[in-house]
């Protein structure tokens, strides 16, 4: 079970803005590729991304991640076409979420920390540290992290909202364990083993009645 959890940024870097512009330009032009050719083959994928390099000044992990989120628009834009949603031509990206992968992003301090309340990542010009605003459902989250029943996902997604950017982190749940209802009882003799089923719930109750009369006798 996944869930997302957006944290704002405190004083993000004004370089936010070019990157997700050109993160933009990238993710658009990818996306309509596949819509007109139904699929963006390896050959495609080299030439463009040597271009994006020249053209736009992002670290080569954002061209990559732009590059496959294009493909997703694309291919999520055949679907819908192919159901008769959407009649447009090709798809139109307005806002982009700016992906990070593992190794553009302090992932492994901010996994190592108990208390992370700043996270960095790799901008044009080097990485650049940013303070973020932990709340209380983050806080859930990452207490659940340092009891190992959750584990935070290696993508860290930047996406800007009402001109205020945010931090999405992503948590990995694991599944929780329902206490059992039942038991099996043995009860072993010299000649003879004798098995039953218990409810723990019907035991419990009983229990819990055989004190009360005894806390409040009639």
């Amino acid at each position: 079970m996944r869930r997302a959890v957006a944290v704002e940024l405190e004083r993000p870097p004004p370089e936010l803005y070019a990157v997700e512009e050109s993160y933009r330009r990238i993710v658009e032009e990818v996306a309509a590729h596949v819509a007109e050719r139904g699929t963006l083959e390896k050959e495609k994928y080299s030439e463009l991304y040597r271009r994006f390099r020249k053209q736009y000044p992002l670290p080569a992990q954002l061209i990559q991640q732009a590059i496959n989120q294009g493909v997703e628009i694309g291919k999520s834009f055949l679907a819908l076409k192919k159901d008769g949603r959407v009649h447009k031509p090709h798809p139109e990206v307005r806002r982009v979420s700016i992906r990070f992968a593992k190794d553009s992003w302090s992932y492994r301090k901010t996994v190592a920390s108990t208390t992370p309340v700043k996270i960095a990542v790799s901008l044009p010009g080097g990485r650049r540290e940013v303070w973020i605003k932990p709340h209380r459902r983050f806080w859930l989250y990452w207490w659940k992290v340092l009891r190992k029943e959750a584990e935070l996902a290696s993508t860290l997604i930047l996406k800007r909202r009402r001109n205020k950017w945010y931090a999405i982190f992503v948590f990995d749940l694991a599944p929780e364990r329902e206490p059992p209802a039942e038991a099996i009882a043995f009860d072993v003799n010299e000649n003879s083993v004798a098995v039953a089923k218990v409810s723990l719930l019907a035991t419990v109750d009983r229990i819990a009645s055989w004190n009360r009369q005894y806390i409040n006798p009639a």
